[in-house]
């Protein structure tokens, strides 16, 4: 194919991962605007390189025409997530979507691979609207914990220097460090209702600095000087050590105050 083929052949391709982007992130949002935990942490997404595309057609002898329907994941979105329980969560998410087809999964948590990856794939097909109607592609999810990310990512580096034959002690090097990142991620999954605590009283303490913060500068823009620094004073002393409750006092407090001049 000539690059104006690709280019074109691409398209597609792109609009997918763009579109499910924009829907995985916003399934996140959505947690997030219910005051629920996320089991999505973040989401990203791209489309295969040409040369990377030709390079695993030519490893596995598959004729041009026929990539579209036996290459997975030129398409590819990773749905990143905190804890290695919620792996499965976003795995049902995807199970019980209209707007996809699973075709199949692959378990490279419980059958982690020889190297130490770990990762959930979910291959789907997926139909894009264009301009001369709906096409359906193959796109593949990548599902996965920070740590197993950033173990994929070096492992990644490390095969495109090495072409793929990564020297047998590095190899064994990478093999422990991809156990002892899921040893970090089972021993945080045991702290895990600790850990969601904690983020959430910070989400609530800096929602609350916010709300506080918007007020003195209300005062502020009032010309009501002497009572904004004060306020602001309180709040320089309890941003670090203050309880929640005597945030949502102070914040009540200068509710007051904005009541009384209007």
């Amino acid at each position: 194919m000539a690059i104006g083929e690709w280019k074109a052949f691409l398209i597609p391709y792109e609009q997918a991962v763009e579109e499910l982007k924009v829907k995985f992130r916003s399934i996140r949002k959505e947690y997030r605007r219910k005051n629920e935990y996320s089991p999505i942490e973040f989401v990203t997404g791209r489309v295969k390189e040409i040369s990377s595309i030709l390079e695993k057609a030519n490893k596995f002898n598959i004729p041009l025409d026929r990539i579209d329907n036996e290459i997975e994941d030129i398409a590819g979105i990773r749905v990143m997530c905190q804890f290695v329980d919620d792996i499965e969560k976003v795995v049902e998410i995807i199970r019980g979507r209209k707007d996809m087809q699973i075709l199949y999964e692959k378990d490279y948590i419980t059958n982690v691979k020889e190297s130490g990856y770990r990762s959930y794939h979910v291959v789907i097909k997926y139909p894009v609207n264009m301009a001369d109607g709906e096409k359906d592609i193959l796109a593949e999810f990548q599902i996965r914990t920070l740590a197993m990310n950033f173990w994929a990512t070096i492992e990644h580096s490390l095969n495109y220097k090495y072409k793929h034959e990564i020297p047998d002690n590095i190899k064994l090097k990478l093999k422990s460090a991809g156990d002892a990142a899921f040893q970090l991620d089972e021993q945080m999954l045991e702290i895990k209702d600790e850990i969601k605590d904690a983020q959430k009283l910070f989400e609530v303490k800096s929602s609350l600095v916010s709300d506080i913060m918007n007020n003195i500068l209300t005062l502020s823009s009032m010309g009501k000087f002497s009572e904004a620094k004060r306020y602001q004073n309180q709040l320089n002393k309890l941003i670090e050590e203050g309880e929640v409750f005597e945030l949502a006092n102070l914040l009540r407090n200068t509710e007051k105050v904005l009541e009384m001049y209007k």
